[in-house]
């Protein structure tokens, strides 16, 4: 947490509680009610949709045609009262991002509206604060929430997470290294590491 900006651990779970805002009962009802926009552009890892609620950032996802990232949204929020494309409204968070994938900007700081159990925002708080370059196995995480026996549950959160990038589930991998599995195919979550790496290493 030191080495990703923060002054103490309080100070982190503070910041992180305002972020994480959708309520759960409105994630259960598959957004009932809420309103999403969202925007498709090109990045380096093929074609990236960010969607945003009034709130924050929803849904990060990678995918090689557009028709697929728009179903992706759509079945995480199947009740939403509205899902539209906005050719402006999110263009500066999806810029910080394709920046964050060329490597020019190391840490994502975005406003997110995701709704988590009190498990999954202990491991996604983690994950936020692996500095950019490094990686974690699944045991190490699951230790450092104090729950050494929750290697599966870490990888189900790891799994379930849907603001790729901005919480990098990428950056955990297996004891032996190899990456294993990944939401959005194991050979981005190749080529997010590798980069990552080459960066740092500059």
């Amino acid at each position: 947490m030191v080495d990703a900006g923060y002054g103490s651990s309080s100070r982190f779970y503070e910041r992180a509680a305002a972020k994480i805002a959708m309520p759960p009962v409105v994630y259960r009802r598959g957004g009932d009610g809420m309103r999403t926009a969202y925007a498709i552009v090109d990045s380096p890892l093929e074609r990236l949709l960010v969607a945003a609620t009034d709130r924050g950032v929803c849904a990060v996802y990678m995918a090689s045609a557009d028709d697929e990232l728009v179903q992706s949204l759509k079945e995480e929020y199947p009740a939403a009262a509205a899902i539209r494309r906005s050719s402006t409204a999110l263009s500066r968070w999806a810029r910080q991002i394709v920046s964050h994938l060329q490597g020019r900007r190391p840490r994502l700081d975005l406003p997110l509206d995701v709704q988590s159990t009190a498990f999954q925002w202990q491991v996604w708080m983690t994950l936020m604060a692996i500095p950019y370059g490094e990686t974690r196995t699944y045991k190490e995480v699951a230790a450092s929430i104090g729950k050494p026996s929750a290697v599966r549950a870490v990888a189900h959160a790891c799994a379930t997470n849907p603001v790729s990038l901005v919480i990098p589930c990428h950056r955990v991998v297996r004891t032996t290294g190899n990456p294993a599995g990944y939401r959005w195919g194991v050979g981005r979550k190749r080529a997010l590491l590798a980069a990552e790496h080459r960066m740092k290493d500059r």
